[in-house]
């Protein structure tokens, strides 16, 4: 399963930029992700379910509100599962608010 085109595909309906752990751009808002997976399920000594952890980062110079509602929405639309979200400080340096959100889903192999 190509787990990262799912994540950019499922995403796409926001409109706003999607990337693979950084993003170069110059958009006012913008999402990256990263994912780590793991033997969710084995079945003689073999691999039959992999988990996944997804880390889905939105960025915006303004208020995020409905980026990450919509985010969140799409998400769950596509089978992930909601595990923890959190506000992080607003970045001076990088003059964006940023918000953390965590998923998991599972895939047969």
């Amino acid at each position: 399963m190509n787990i990262n085109g799912l994540i950019i595909n499922t995403l796409k309906p926001t409109g706003v930029p999607v990337s693979l752990r950084t993003y170069t751009g110059n958009e006012p808002q913008y999402i990256t992700f990263f994912m780590e997976d793991y033997p969710e399920l084995t079945a003689d000594d073999e691999e039959e379910i992999t988990g996944y952890f997804v880390q889905i980062e939105v960025f915006s110079k303004t208020n995020y509100t409905n980026l990450v509602n919509t985010v969140k929405d799409l998400m769950i639309q596509a089978g992930f599962n909601r595990i923890n979200f959190r506000d992080d400080p607003y970045s001076s340096e990088i003059g964006m608010f940023h918000k953390v959100m965590t998923f998991s889903f599972s895939a047969h192999v």
